[in-house]
């Protein structure tokens, strides 16, 4: 999905995209750390894996792809032809910047197992170039990097729609040009299928665009508002309040290098070196979490709700604490306020939850407060080889094409913001720098020129969550033009929702009077509605084979 806290799919790396967690550099680090910890998926013993092999250029008159290359490559998919029948439309889920084999959930009880099953088709998984095993390159170098842009990446996806054949249904033409291809994504993946609907609407006949971000934007201050509107009030203030007296000594006494070192030493980290790396991780395990939350107990990250109840609770929670209760009133009136009780005792607290989390963590795994948070590793962003430098795709992508650098710096005077003012665009750019000597800004016209916050085709729809960080950077942003949902343009909001929720599901067995929530049964009912509606369609102008009553009705 997955900056700062770049966390599309980002994800967020466990509960959905990367983009997830478009990540500031350190948090690159903690998310490849996860991932590499993550035991094996066993969804793949059920599901195999497959190869199609693509162009890995397919853009031959294009001057930035030079050298150019006549190979091609294998990119990997799945499938699940359980309820399929002859005729059904191919259900296809586009993975996005991470592993398919992190899609496959979905692929057994989530929004593609939902409408195969309701419209008698076959789910696909379709993992993106430059993830998983998916790779056209030998490295992660620079100048191998040339190939991964996203029209290239889409033009991957036309291509297998219009030429695959799956393995043991050879009998069967499943290609776009024989039956109805209807696409779905997440997050980066969200706006990838709007764009294929928009680019080559005579292969995808529709396509679900979830948490979608078409809008590609440079400094995604907005990231917050959602959060901050629709976060818990209590939290919210008292985060502000923590920003008030960190960025009060961070920023009002920016040369006391003595000052900062205090600071940085009564939480526990006073070996990070840079001062906005310390700020970045205190977000990021704290406020930052807020996208990790889903309504499935089994993928929800409870880091955000276990940060609130620490800095609400006006009673001392970590005893040890107690000692820094002089320093911590030092430190807050020389921020310039009053050192009350009640500040000074969830202040305390901050301090007990960062112990547990940000410095235990880092001791666990023997590193120093630098490698496991600072920004400025040369010799950790010189590394390319993809086994273990998975991150560097995503960030290559954010780097070049999307932005997303979620700032407090952006942050209007009159909102008091939820992260540190230092937390600025060139402070998210840094892994721009250093990994890919990257020293312009992104190139946000190469997406924009889709749409941005209003694009729009017919079968093509928008499913955003209310709550959703992202949802600025989609046609649900405040500042996007409001839109009626209709059968052929569905465009609809998910009460109380995060990033993607309609993309989980649950067995029959898992299922309770509040599990899904009545907000996500109604979508993905709808879904399942309108994707009927569609199909009824495609077979009423199409010269092709009738399907039965049985299938057309809804």
């Amino acid at each position: 999905m997955m900056m700062l806290l770049t966390r599309m799919g980002l994800v967020a790396i466990v509960a959905g995209s990367v983009l997830g967690n478009m990540m500031s550099p350190h948090i690159l680090k903690r998310a490849e750390h996860q991932l590499s910890r993550r035991d094996a998926n066993p969804l793949t013993l059920l599901y195999k894996a497959h190869n199609f092999s693509v162009p890995v250029d397919h853009f031959h008159n294009e001057e930035k792809y030079e050298p150019h290359s006549e190979e091609k490559f294998p990119i990997r998919y799945w499938y699940d032809a359980t309820y399929y029948k002859p005729g059904g439309p191919v259900i296809a889920l586009s993975s996005g910047e991470t592993s398919g084999e992190d899609r496959l959930p979905f692929l057994q009880k989530g929004i593609v197992n939902i409408l195969a099953k309701a419209t008698n088709g076959i789910g696909v998984i379709l993992e993106h170039r430059y993830y998983g095993t998916s790779f056209p390159v030998p490295d992660l170098s620079v100048k191998n990097l040339r190939f991964l842009t996203t029209e290239q990446a889409l033009a991957d996806t036309a291509y297998l729609a219009e030429n695959i054949v799956f393995e043991g249904l050879e009998d069967y033409d499943l290609t776009a040009s024989d039956v109805p291809w209807i696409v779905y994504g997440g997050s980066y993946a969200g706006a990838f299928v709007a764009f294929l609907r928009v680019l080559y609407p005579d292969t995808f006949w529709g396509a679900i665009s979830s948490s979608g971000v078409p809008e590609a934007i440079i400094d995604y201050w907005k990231y917050w508002e959602p959060i901050r509107q629709l976060g818990p009030q209590e939290c919210i203030h008292t985060t502000q309040d923590f920003v008030e007296v960190l960025d009060g000594i961070v920023i009002g006494h920016k040369n006391d290098t003595e000052r900062i070192t205090k600071l940085k030493a009564t939480f526990g980290l006073p070996n990070i070196t840079e001062t906005t790396d310390f700020v970045a991780a205190l977000a990021n395990y704290g406020i930052g979490a807020w996208q990790g939350r889903n309504w499935d107990p089994a993928v929800s990250d409870t880091t955000f709700e276990r940060y609130c109840g620490n800095i609400t609770n006006t009673t001392l929670i970590y005893p040890r604490t107690s000692t820094l209760r002089s320093s911590v009133e030092s430190l807050i009136g020389a921020a310039g306020q009053e050192p009350s009780q009640e500040l000074t005792t969830k202040i305390l607290n901050w301090i007990g939850f960062t112990n547990t989390t940000l410095v235990n963590s880092c001791a666990a795994k023997n590193q120093t407060q630098d490698q496991c948070y600072s920004s400025n590793n040369q010799t950790y962003y010189d590394q390319q080889d993809y086994a273990s430098q998975s991150w560097r795709s995503w960030a290559y992508q954010y780097c070049t094409e999307w932005g997303y650098y979620q700032t407090g710096s952006g942050v209007p005077s009159d909102i008091r913001p939820l992260l540190s003012r230092t937390i600025d665009v060139p402070y998210g750019s840094i892994v721009c720098r250093l990994a890919f000597n990257i020293t312009t800004p992104p190139d946000i016209s190469v997406i924009n020129r889709y749409g941005g916050l209003g694009i729009n085709y017919t079968r093509l729809a928008f499913i955003d969550g209310q709550a959703d960080p992202w949802k600025e950077a989609g046609p649900h942003a405040s500042d996007a033009l409001k839109r009626l949902s209709t059968w052929a343009e569905p465009f609809m909001e998910v009460e109380g929702a995060v990033h993607h929720w309609d993309e989980n599901g649950l067995f029959a067995n898992e299922t309770t009077a509040t599990l899904p929530p009545e907000p996500v049964k109604a979508v993905q009912n709808a879904e399942v509605a309108f994707v009927k509606v569609w199909l009824r369609e495609y077979w009423s102008t199409q010269c092709k084979v009738k399907m039965s009553d049985e299938y057309m009705k809804t």
